[in-house]
C-alpha cells in the first residue's frame, strides 16, 4: 500500500534542486517589493523558469511564501538553540537572542510583509520550526526568571507576540520610528 503520506520523498536532481532554490530567492525578492501583491508569474520571471515549474515545487502561492517562513524560523530556532548552550547572565542571553533574530528579520522584507499578516495558513508551513524555537524560548526565560532577572508574568506565548510588533516597525521610517529602539523598548519591559 502506497500513498503520498506514507513515500518516501526522492531527492531532487541537482537541477530541480537548482530550480527550487532560484525560486525561492527569487520569491524572497519579489515578496520584498510587492508584499501581498506578489505574483506567481513574476517570481517565475525572476528566476529564469516556467510558471510550472514554479507550481511544481509549491503548489500555492501560500506555500511558496510558507517556505520562505519556514527557512527563516529554522534560523529563529537554531540561534535559540545556539543561545540555549551559552554561558552567561541568562536575561541577557536572552536579549541578545531576540536582537540577533531581529537582525535576521530586519534583512529580509519577505519575512517582515510574512509576520504583518499572511495569515495563519503561511506559519502552518513553518510548525515545526516554530515548535524548536518556541521549546528553546521557553527553556531560556524559565532560566532568566530563575535567576530573578526577568518578569515572572512573561511566558513563552508573548515573545512571537512582541516580535512581530517590533518586525511591523521595520519598513517604518517616517516619524523617527526606529525599531532598533522599539526592540530596547520591549527588551527593557521583559527586565525583572
Amino acid at each position: 500500500m502506497t500513498t503520498t503520506e506514507t513515500e518516501i520523498p526522492r531527492p531532487l536532481r541537482a537541477d530541480a534542486r537548482r530550480n527550487r532554490e532560484r525560486i525561492v530567492e527569487s520569491a524572497r525578492e519579489v515578496f520584498a517589493e510587492a508584499g501581498a501583491e506578489a505574483q506567481i508569474d513574476d517570481v517565475a520571471r525572476r528566476a529564469g523558469v516556467g510558471v510550472g515549474t514554479v507550481y511544481r515545487h509549491f503548489p500555492t502561492k501560500e506555500a511558496l511564501l510558507g517556505e520562505l517562513v519556514r527557512q527563516r524560523f529554522r534560523i529563529f530556532a537554531l540561534n535559540a538553540e545556539e543561545a540555549l548552550e551559552r554561558k552567561g547572565e541568562p536575561f541577557a542571553v536572552f536579549a541578545d537572542l531576540l536582537r540577533r533574530n531581529a537582525e535576521v528579520c530586519a534583512a529580509d522584507c519577505a519575512m517582515q510583509h510574512a509576520l504583518a499578516g499572511f495569515g495563519e495558513h503561511v506559519s502552518a508551513h513553518a510548525a515545526s520550526e516554530f515548535a524548536a524555537l518556541n521549546c528553546a524560548v521557553g527553556k531560556l526565560i524559565a532560566r532568566a526568571q530563575r535567576a530573578g532577572t526577568m518578569r515572572q508574568d512573561v511566558s513563552r506565548q508573548d515573545i512571537p507576540m512582541l516580535m512581530c510588533g517590533v518586525s511591523a516597525t521595520m519598513a517604518q521610517t517616517e516619524f523617527g520610528f526606529d525599531w532598533h529602539r522599539h526592540l530596547e523598548l520591549v527588551i527593557d519591559m521583559l527586565r525583572a
